[in-house]
Order: structure tokens, then C-alpha cells, then sequence
């Protein structure tokens, strides 16, 4: 089975168009962008504003709607998950598509176990929110939402339906990286997050995950 993608520079372009430092898709940027070390930003000095750097990310990304739990939560909920973030080494924000080495994905999964220990309910769905939290703070995986899933299960049919986070998926995700490297590469070397400030890119590349999601959610989002 081939996973090399031919469509894969149309859509992350397709995405772009909607990059404004004023769209919702710009909260990723300025949540990456305040997590990142670089930042050099005291989050356990100025709690309020990480929790709020979180919780507008994830309410842009639509987790306070529906029935989400979240919905009953004012940032306040966010310090202990904010007191884990600044715990983590710089390393972790090294991690990428293009390193699922066997004691990465290790430490992918022994880090979003604990994020959902620290901020989902038990019986309580947590895939797509913690993969979210996962890439707008570190950048390391996509986010695995209905639209994620919808373009990864049909490109590894029978193989893995991407309705869980384990070994298996971040291995398939790594094929396909691998598969994909040249323009998965390029689009990363090129992306740069907006700043909120200025609202002109930095000089903070999108990470090679980053791409991989653009692609898996604007597919499937746009039918094709």
C-alpha cells in the first residue's frame, strides 16, 4: 500500500487561506507560540493568563460545546494541567512526526495519560481533547477529531481507524510522514506562527504534526 499523497500541498494551501491573526485558526499559533520555551513566559507566574492562553485555544478549537464537560469548567480548571506543562522539559517540545522513535511515542503516551488524568473525568471521552491540548501546547501529534479520523481511516483502511492514541497509530502516522517527507518538510519550513502582538509571522515553524493535521482535517473537511 502506497501513502505517498499527491494532494497534500493543495490542501494545507487551502488552509492557509484562512490564516488571519483575526480566524480561529490562529489560536493555535498564539497557544503554541505562549508554551513554547522560546516564549520565555513565566506560566506559573502569570497562571491567570496560561490558563486563559489554553482555555480560549481549546474553546477556538470547539471543545466547549455540545455536551463537553468543559462546559461546566471556568480557566481555573487549567492550573494543574498548566503547573504539568511547566514541569516538562524543553525536550518535549522537540518531539515530532519525523521522531516517533519507540521511546518517543513511549513518552507521547505516558504524556497524554497523564493530561487525562489531570483534566478529564473519569467514563469521560478524552481523545479528541487531549490530542488538541497536545498539539497547540507541543506540537507533537495532530489532533484526532472526527475530521482526522475521517482521512487517516480511509488512507490506513483495515490497518488503523485512528479511534485511539497508541503505538499503532503514531507508527502509522510516521509511515505516512515518511512517505511524505519532501513536502511535508517544505510546508514546515515555510509555516511560521503568527504573532499575537504584531500579527506578522515568527520566526516559530509549524511542526511537522502541525502539517500532517492541516492536511487530515482539511481534507475530510472539505468533502473531497
Amino acid at each position: 500500500m502506497s501513502l505517498e499523497r499527491s494532494d497534500i500541498q493543495e490542501f494545507v494551501s487551502r488552509f492557509e487561506e484562512r490564516h488571519d491573526p483575526y480566524a480561529r485558526y490562529a489560536s493555535f499559533d498564539y497557544c503554541y507560540n505562549y508554551f513554547h520555551p522560546s516564549s520565555g513566559n513565566d506560566l506559573l507566574g502569570d497562571m491567570e493568563k496560561s490558563c486563559l492562553a489554553l482555555g480560549f485555544y481549546l474553546a477556538s478549537w470547539g471543545m466547549f460545546r455540545g455536551s463537553s464537560f468543559m462546559l461546566e469548567k471556568s480557566a481555573k480548571n487549567f492550573e494543574s494541567l498548566v503547573g504539568y506543562i511547566a514541569s516538562q522539559d524543553s525536550c518535549a517540545w522537540s518531539i515530532d512526526v519525523d521522531s516517533y522513535t519507540s521511546e518517543n511515542i513511549e513518552f507521547l503516551l505516558e504524556q497524554y495519560n497523564e493530561i487525562r488524568t489531570i483534566l478529564v473525568p473519569q467514563n469521560t471521552s478524552h481523545l479528541t481533547l487531549v490530542t488538541k491540548i497536545m498539539l497547540g501546547v507541543f506540537g507533537s501529534v495532530p489532533a484526532n477529531d472526527r475530521f482526522f479520523k475521517q482521512t487517516f481511516g480511509d488512507i490506513f483502511k483495515g490497518e488503523c481507524g485512528f479511534s485511539r492514541i497508541n503505538t499503532k497509530s503514531l507508527d502509522c502516522l510516521s509511515r505516512f510522514y515518511q512517505s511524505n517527507k519532501p513536502v511535508i518538510d517544505q510546508v514546515s519550513s515555510k509555516r511560521m506562527t503568527v504573532d499575537f502582538n504584531s500579527g506578522v509571522d515568527t520566526t516559530l515553524p509549524y511542526t511537522k504534526a502541525k502539517v500532517v493535521d492541516m492536511y487530515g482535517f482539511t481534507k475530510a473537511i472539505t468533502g473531497t
